[in-house]
């Protein structure tokens, strides 16, 4: 799809980190703009600067957890636009990092409810309408290198979560190309680069609810990116961080050039997957056990 201007993208949790710097971006392309997101002020805050800027945008208040808040954002964004283009199910949580035997029911409850659930109902919401109005467009669902390139023990439910999203994604894919006549696919975004990732991700804890609060504390508490780059400073060290204005431009790439995988290039990236390949033929277990260290 290579002519953006004037369509349409939705993009849940499109007011802050690697959602806003996307919205930013297509926006930039004049593609018109439903953003989404469980936190309202953010939400609106967000709406506004993009429309002081120029674009044509509209905001709804969504838990990409629950179908029926998923189902009015697809209708608000029809009723708005009257097609929907580009669907970018980006919404994502992650509990505290604990071995499996350590992280609690609602820890998975949580994430997956976010994490494959959320784009589960995107799909669920979006593609039948999509398809039915017979133009071309891409459903862009973001996973992470950390679950199917290489699982952080440590970040177990995470790790599981994204590695389902990327699974999802495979099969979405091979059904849509299967569709005789159809011009929507699916691709999956994998969030990398230089150095730390700056996103709401850290702290999406503010945003768990209540009925899905941990059996037990947290073993530690959580930590910023400012944080972790304060210690690391005081320590001598300096942590790099990516700018998500360039993951935004490969999203853009990659809708353009039809991949089906939109991830920077990286030969630690390359070697890791041939390494994993190898030992899962000599029947091995691929994860590290360097990877281990909480």
């Amino acid at each position: 799809m290579e002519e953006l201007r004037g369509r349409v993208a939705v993009i849940t949790c499109g007011d802050s980190g690697i959602g806003r710097a996307r919205a930013d971006r297509v926006a930039a392309e004049g593609m018109r703009l439903v953003l989404a997101d469980i936190e309202e002020p953010r939400l609106d805050a967000a709406v506004a600067e993009l429309r002081d800027a120029g674009h044509e945008v509209i905001g709804v208040r969504t838990d990409v957890s629950d179908p029926a808040s998923v189902e009015a954002l697809a209708d608000a964004a029809y009723e708005a636009f009257g097609a929907v283009h580009v669907l970018c199910n980006n919404a994502g949580v992650g509990p505290p990092s604990a071995k499996v035997w350590e992280t609690t029911p609602n820890d998975w409850r949580w994430t997956f409810g976010v994490n494959v659930l959320g784009v589960a109902h995107g799909v669920i919401a979006f593609v039948p309408r999509m398809l039915a109005g017979g133009e071309e467009g891409v459903v862009v669902n973001t996973s992470s290198p950390d679950g199917p390139i290489a699982p952080m023990p440590r970040a177990s439910v995470y790790a599981a979560s994204k590695s389902a999203v990327t699974t999802l994604t495979e099969c979405l894919a091979a059904q849509l190309a299967a569709e005789e006549g159809c011009r929507l696919r699916a691709a999956v975004f994998y969030p990398s680069g230089a150095g730390l990732l700056d996103t709401g991700l850290w702290t999406a804890e503010r945003n768990r609810p209540p009925e899905l609060a941990r059996e037990r504390p947290r073993p530690t508490p959580a930590l910023t990116v400012a944080e972790l780059r304060e210690r690391a400073a005081a320590a001598g060290r300096e942590l790099p961080v990516q700018p998500l204005d360039e993951l935004a431009d490969l999203v853009v790439e990659g809708i353009r050039d039809g991949r089906f995988v939109i991830m920077l290039p990286s030969p630690r990236t390359e070697e890791t997957l041939r390494s994993r390949l190898e030992k899962v033929l000599r029947n091995e277990n691929p994860t590290e056990v360097h990877d281990l260290a909480l």
